[in-house]
């Protein structure tokens, strides 16, 4: 799978004229064998040979043409994730650190209607639920004697 991922990264990010060079493929390959949720640093760990200001760029990159997602988390950290599938929002376990999409967004017509009250320009929106995965639940409830 990540191997389709990684086509779908480089492919777009030459047909937006960016160059593909050695750096940002092995940056892009990276990225594309993530599971989950990344953060530069990671990246720039696994990538000794490859500059963290190329790592930073890169990802920076994949940001702005929407290949991946920011993940703002509770505590204030921000995660990434690679992201082909358009406008999303995020489950986001305050446990574990899971983070789950929502593949639609039931609330464009509301945050629309909001910005016009307010008379707001509107370019966007972001939505990230915090709460606990079923799995951090099962952990959480007590034991009971039988």
């Amino acid at each position: 799978m990540s191997s389709t991922i990684l086509d779908a990264l480089s492919s777009r990010v030459e047909e937006r004229g960016f160059r593909s060079t050695a750096p940002r493929r092995d940056v892009l390959t990276a990225v594309s064998q993530q599971r989950g949720p990344f953060s530069p640093e990671e990246i720039a760990a696994q990538l000794p040979m490859v500059g963290r200001a190329t790592v930073y760029r890169t990802i920076r990159l994949l940001l702005d043409l929407g290949l991946v997602c920011r993940v703002p988390l509770e505590g204030g950290g921000v995660r990434y994730l690679v992201s082909v599938q358009g406008h999303h929002h995020h489950l986001v376990c305050i446990s574990c650190g899971q983070i789950r999409d929502l593949g639609d967004c039931a609330v464009t017509e509301w945050v629309e209607k909001l910005a016009q009250r307010a008379r707001y320009q509107l370019h966007g929106h972001m939505l990230e639920i915090y709460g606990r995965c079923e799995r951090c639940q099962e952990r959480a409830r007590p034991v009971r004697a039988r």
